[in-house]
């Protein structure tokens, strides 16, 4: 062990118009702190909306779900909720879009959740009456009870 601590090398390139002390020990310095920098972050890992390519090179297993709704940012706000990995892939064959949603077998159940509060937002969105149609009602209701504005001038005699 001893002898691989020892064969390790590091090159290090320095600009510089004349070499100091001062210069190689401010190289060092930076070089020890960007070592230190990337020890910490540790390897990324990836996690939400992905590639597909990704998703299968996390060798957790993949299943998939297809969905005919063309609202899916609204599913992907739901998903990254839940912490779930997926990934999207539209599919052209039919003649309406369907698209795929390929995930980890081991986030079937947070999948559940996250489909049934999805269905949930949907199916109330739905049932909501949009702001335009109000607005006509009450634009309707106002037209039927069109009353003349009368002024009342009355002056105090003082």
């Amino acid at each position: 062990m001893q002898e691989e601590v020892e064969s390790k090398t590091v090159t290090l390139a320095v600009n510089t118009s004349k070499m100091t002390a001062r210069v190689l020990k401010s190289a060092i310095s930076k070089y020890l702190a960007y070592r230190k920098e990337k020890a910490r972050a540790g390897p990324v890992k990836r996690c939400g909306k992905q590639t597909l390519k990704q998703l299968v090179r996390q060798n957790q297993g993949v299943s998939n779900i297809e969905i005919t709704d063309n609202n899916i940012k609204d599913f992907e706000r739901v998903a990254r909720k839940y912490g779930v990995d997926f990934a999207l892939k539209k599919d052209k064959t039919g003649d309406k879009p369907k698209y795929l949603v390929f995930f980890k077998a081991r986030d079937g159940d947070a999948l559940t959740a996250a489909f049934k509060e999805y269905i949930a937002r949907t199916e109330k969105k739905k049932e909501r009456p949009s702001v335009l149609q109000k607005l006509r009602k009450i634009k309707e209701t106002i037209a039927l009870t069109d009353t003349p504005k009368v002024k009342n001038r009355e002056r105090d005699a003082r």
